[in-house]
């Protein structure tokens, strides 16, 4: 009896790895936009110590 037609592995395979991919890239992103939030958070709140004392 036959089991029906062979699973196109290949193609789920390479569109896994290319969601993974995106996913990384999202999560990159993210974090560089927290690092910059923060940088700049620091940055004002010097500018405000500064700004405090002089």
């Amino acid at each position: 009896m036959p089991k029906g037609p062979e699973k196109n592995t290949k193609n789920k395979a390479l569109h896994t790895k290319l969601l993974n991919r995106k996913k990384a890239k999202l999560q990159e992103e993210k974090k560089e936009k927290a690092l910059r939030l923060k940088a700049l958070v620091a940055k004002m709140n010097q500018q405000k110590k500064a700004d405090d004392l002089g």
